[in-house]
């Protein structure tokens, strides 16, 4: 029971040093979201909103705050009982402490994370995904933590601990945010199909009987294509008129412009994929991320 003595005597500096490593993973982890959300299928960014803005900021103090609980609870109900048990493996097998134990047993519990989320999300990626996640979230603060319990090492105060912490958590940080600069600069990020005038000439259609024709001579026709007012659809759109293509500076800045007579048509932007392009609009408030789509069916 020592591993447990120690911990109990240290836990204040223990819990310290857990919470400002969770801390420093949450933030790379939500730097390779980020990336990672840069290179899936989307419409883009959305337009900046002053509300969302405020309210996120007025909600700051308060994320912060339920992290740090979080944090706090899962130092005390994972991380800690990790370092006993791997304490004692380590001293059963080896006769003295050992920090390999820490990582293999949190590569053993993110196998059991990773097999419940492979079964119910269907993905042999989301499975080894959730493995490392939860290996490197479990063994990262307790290996750091250890070095506070252990017998063989001199005595290093919490705030030494935490001052550690934070200079290479920032290094870290820091790099993990360069990597990713340099790696959407480089062009891993996602951008819309190059489309052409040639290319959008066919049929577009909404998968509910919607369409919109593009002509080659420029004419547009439309077939119960949604006009939407807010989140309702304000008419259905049916007519002929004009369609003409803007190439914008980029792939982001491409429109298409529809005028059919009657109808207050909104202009057209794109994403998808080159096989499988798209046309868009956004339904209702944009924060909202509804979009009415078009996929090209011929």
């Amino acid at each position: 029971m020592r591993s447990e003595i120690r911990i109990r005597d240290r836990f204040g500096a223990v819990l310290l040093a857990s919470m400002s490593v969770l801390f420093v993973e949450a933030v790379i982890g939500w730097i390779g979201l980020l990336v990672w959300g840069q290179t899936r299928e989307s419409p883009g960014g959305l337009p900046f909103s002053a509300l969302g803005g405020f309210v996120l900021l007025v909600m700051a103090p308060f994320v912060a705050l339920a992290g740090a609980i979080l944090a706090a609870l899962f130092s005390v109900v994972a991380v800690m009982p990790l370092m006993i048990v791997a304490d004692r493996v380590g001293r059963r097998v080896t006769w003295r402490p050992a920090w390999w134990p820490v990582p293999a047993l949190a590569a053993a519990v993110g196998v059991l994370t990773g097999l419940i989320a492979g079964v119910l999300l269907d993905s042999g990626w989301a499975a080894l995904t959730c493995w490392f996640v939860t290996s490197a979230v479990l063994a990262g603060p307790a290996l750091v933590a250890r070095r506070l319990v252990r017998p063989d090492k001199w005595r290093i105060s919490g705030g030494r601990m935490f001052g550690r912490v934070a200079l290479y958590g920032t290094l870290a940080v820091v790099s993990a945010f360069t990597l990713a600069g340099v790696g959407l600069w480089a062009g891993i990020g996602y951008e819309p199909p190059q489309m052409s005038g040639q290319r959008l000439a066919g049929t577009w259609s909404d998968g509910e009987g919607g369409t919109l024709v593009l002509g080659e001579d420029g004419r547009a026709t439309a077939t119960g294509v949604n006009i939407y007012d807010w989140i309702e659809v304000k008419q259905e759109c049916t007519g002929s008129g004009n369609w003409s293509y803007e190439p914008g500076d980029n792939p982001w800045a491409q429109e298409v412009e529809v005028t059919v007579s009657g109808c207050d048509l909104e202009t057209w932007e794109f994403f998808g994929t080159e096989e499988h392009p798209k046309l868009f609009v956004y339904i209702g408030d944009p924060d909202s991320w509804n979009l009415y789509i078009l996929e090209r069916r011929g």
